[in-house]
Formats: structure tokens, C-alpha cells, sequence
């Protein structure tokens, strides 16, 4: 398969960036959209030319760290799922892809496809845990969890703190982060006692990175 890259390139957050064209030919079918951007990369470093940025970690949808958007999608076609589960197939022979950063105005530009998410971390520092008395574990059946609470609270504990929520928010919000932060404790009797302040501190530290307001 063979397409056209256009792809963001920023040198850092003060100089401005453009699409820059590449082509790719032979790419399989079952290449991963990152692996695909590895094998432009070892192209450009044979003729001599920087490669392109871009974040990846564990490649299997667990990490958040791909923060791509391709063609105006957070992390692509395939949902759900991250960017580096997306694979060349769910592409058209010949076709034209557009790769640009998460757009929002709290994730800053490092470098290229790079962004700097700590906003998000800030935001977990500011309340995403609980006050425990340290020491030895306690016995795992001492604090009874009905089982449906227990998968509410799993499913809220599933975001992998990706900010596609956030690229994908046209108001450029960290609501849906936050929410689920806040939830997966909330649900949980270790999370009860500091609930209420847990969501005044986050959503304090939400504002202050700077990111926008739900309309929902």
C-alpha cells in the first residue's frame, strides 16, 4: 500500500510549524499506523534528514502515550482504540493522511507530533488518591465492595489518561478526565471520605492548566 503523509513538523513551541509532505510505498496492510511512521522514519534517517517526534510507549492501547491525531480524529478511524492499535488497513490504497498533535490549548508543542500532557498529571497530583495510614496490606476482604460497584468503579479507572477527550472537545476540556478520575474513587469506600474535596481541588487544577469548560 502505498500514501501520502502530511505530517506536522514544529521544531519547538516557539517556532511556527507546517504540514510537511512524505510519501510511504509498500507498507502492508497489517503495518500498525506507528510502525508505519517507524519505517518513515528509518527512510529519513538514511537520506540524511531528522526524523519525525512522535510519543509511543507500550503499543497496546495501555499507556496513552500516542497522541496523534490523524485526519482530524483523535488517535484515527478506529474507535475505540489508541492510535497504535490503528492499522494501515483501515486506510484506502493511495490515500492522503493528514497526522497532526492533539490540539489543545494545555498540551503544549515539544517537538513535532510531541505534547506536553503533565497538565493531566497535575491534575491526578491535586486529589486522584486517597489518605491511608501506611504499614503492612490490609486483608483483602476486610472492606466488603459489592460487585457492581466494584465494575462502575473499574470501568470509570479504565481511562488511560490518553487526552483524546480533550483533543476531540471542541472547547478543548478535561471534563471527561477528570470525571473519571474523580468517579473511580468516588465509587470505592476508601475514596468516600474525601470525595467532595477530591473534586474541588481537581477541577480547580483543570481551570488552572487552562483547559476549557463542558457545554454538556
Amino acid at each position: 500500500m502505498n500514501f501520502l503523509l502530511r505530517i506536522w513538523r514544529q521544531k519547538n513551541r516557539q517556532t511556527p510549524g507546517k504540514l510537511v509532505d512524505y510519501q510511504v510505498r509498500d507498507i502492508s496492510p497489517n503495518t500498525s499506523f506507528l510502525e508505519m511512521l517507524d519505517i518513515l522514519n528509518e527512510q529519513l534517517l538514511d537520506r540524511g534528514e531528522e526524523p519525525i517526534a512522535f510519543d509511543s510507549d507500550c503499543r497496546e492501547g495501555i499507556c496513552g502515550a500516542c497522541s496523534l491525531t490523524v485526519n482530524g480524529e483523535a488517535h484515527g478511524p478506529d474507535h475505540p482504540g489508541a492510535v497504535c492499535e490503528l492499522y494501515m488497513r483501515k486506510f484506502r490504497d493511495g490515500a492522503t493522511i493528514t497526522i497532526e498533535p492533539f490540539r489543545v490549548g494545555a498540551f503544549p508543542i515539544v517537538k513535532d507530533l510531541v505534547i506536553d500532557r503533565s497538565g493531566l498529571d497535575r491534575i491526578v497530583e491535586a486529589g486522584g488518591f486517597i489518605t491511608a495510614r501506611a504499614g503492612s496490606a490490609p486483608e483483602a476482604n476486610s472492606i466488603l465492595i459489592p460487585k457492581h460497584d466494584a465494575d462502575i468503579a473499574m470501568e470509570a479507572a479504565a481511562c488511560i489518561g490518553c487526552g483524546a477527550c480533550a483533543a476531540a472537545c471542541p472547547n478543548g476540556s478535561a471534563m471527561l478526565f477528570t470525571s473519571a478520575k474523580v468517579s473511580h474513587l468516588a465509587f470505592l469506600p476508601q475514596g468516600h471520605p474525601e470525595r467532595e474535596s477530591r473534586v474541588l481541588k481537581m477541577v480547580s487544577v483543570m481551570d488552572a492548566e487552562g483547559f476549557g469548560n463542558c457545554t454538556n
